[in-house]
């Protein structure tokens, strides 16, 4: 799924919580120097812009599928390596990361678990695949009071509490199902 919304009008909401979540999900990863990083569905750059902060331009690299949200943070990050692709297409070799981090972005992929997979493949063996999305089901996303009032006019509802890891346990499931350990070394995909 790509964005096709204005890298500014995603920054005055989901960057409201993008923001403050990044220096949480980039310690939950053990973000610190020197590593090389990759930011997975980076949107505008919320993720981008705290894993630059800790580690430099030159050790973090970003992908998303929106053109508009890749312009926007080669734009507010020069220096950084981002490109146009998904999760499920990784255009790097094996093992060319010391973590990969998809901060609210599984519940949008395409193939979930093809994506992780993905991301496990570029990081090296011993490196930290993380990620972490909204708990729809529990009504704690960023539109959980609109849908509990869409609920009650229509118990039928087609919500977001079905969407990809968005129930317990399921974002662990996915890893599990994502995870591509090496013969020699077993690898370690976190689970949030």
């Amino acid at each position: 799924m790509s964005f096709a919304v204005a890298p500014e009008a995603y920054d005055r909401f989901m960057g409201l919580y993008s923001v403050l979540l990044a220096p949480q999900m980039a310690s939950f990863a053990r973000v610190a120097g020197p590593q090389r990083v990759l930011d997975v569905g980076c949107g505008p750059g919320a993720l981008t812009t705290e894993l630059v902060r800790r580690l430099g331009p030159a050790s973090v690299t970003a992908v998303d599928p929106s053109e508009r949200f890749v312009n926007a943070v080669r734009e507010r990050l020069p220096g950084v390596t981002v490109e146009v692709t998904s999760a499920e297409h990784l255009p790097f070799p094996d093992r060319s990361f010391d973590a990969a981090i998809a901060q609210l972005v599984v519940h949008f992929m395409d193939d979930p678990v093809a994506g992780l997979a993905e991301m496990a493949r570029v990081t090296r063996p011993r490196g930290v695949v993380a990620a972490c999305v909204w708990d729809h089901a529990g009504g704690r996303g960023p539109l959980g009071t609109f849908w509990e009032a869409a609920r009650e006019l229509d118990p039928a509802v087609n919500d977001e509490s079905g969407l990809a890891g968005a129930r317990e346990g399921h974002l662990e499931e996915l890893l599990d199902r994502g995870r591509t350990p090496e013969p020699s070394s077993p690898g370690r995909i976190r689970p949030q």
